[in-house]
């Protein structure tokens, strides 16, 4: 099943610490960009499709949707449009047109929250998406630090030490 994760931008810029502090010490950008890493990480490793929407009510432009990764899009709403009416619509729409598929909603707006869920869609608070960020991240340590325990998988790696010099013998003629 595939699992679409719709992701209120500023409203988790405004609830991971680390985002925040970049936003308030550098810049929104600098926060923005620390959390396209972010999720095109996460929704990688979880082999989700994830949309990250942020709002440009004060800007004249029409909607931007940029391909970051193969798993991660980026919007930035119409002249006028917030984030959440985007993301209401956007998931009832991905609802209606297939039931079998999973559409999670990340925000910690609580009148989002009802109504996402009204439509069928999942949803997490930002807090939680952090979370669940963090331990996909820990997962992929571990999984790298695992294989790099394991020895590789070569026929020769595997063979007895004294099989394996007969075999290198063989192999130049002697």
């Amino acid at each position: 099943m595939q699992t679409i994760l719709l992701v209120d931008g500023y409203n988790v810029v405004g609830a991971w610490p680390r985002l925040a502090r970049l936003r308030d010490r550098h810049s929104l950008e600098a926060a923005r960009n620390e959390l396209v890493e972010q999720l095109a990480g996460y929704a990688s490793f979880r082999g989700y499709r994830a949309v990250l929407v942020f709002d440009a009510q004060l800007v004249t432009s029409p909607l931007v949707r940029a391909s970051e990764t193969p798993h991660l899009e980026v919007c930035f709403t119409d002249y006028e449009q917030t984030a959440d009416s985007f993301i209401e619509q956007y998931s009832y729409q991905l609802l209606r047109e297939n039931r079998r598929r999973r559409v999670m909603v990340a925000t910690s707006d609580r009148a989002q929250q009802v109504l996402v869920l009204a439509q069928g869609a999942d949803w997490l608070s930002s807090e939680q998406l952090l979370k669940e960020v963090e331990a996909a991240r820990r997962q992929l340590r571990e999984d790298l630090r695992n294989r790099k325990a394991r020895p590789s998988n070569k026929l020769a790696d595997r063979l007895d030490p004294t099989v394996r010099d007969k075999l290198a013998r063989w192999r130049f003629g002697e």
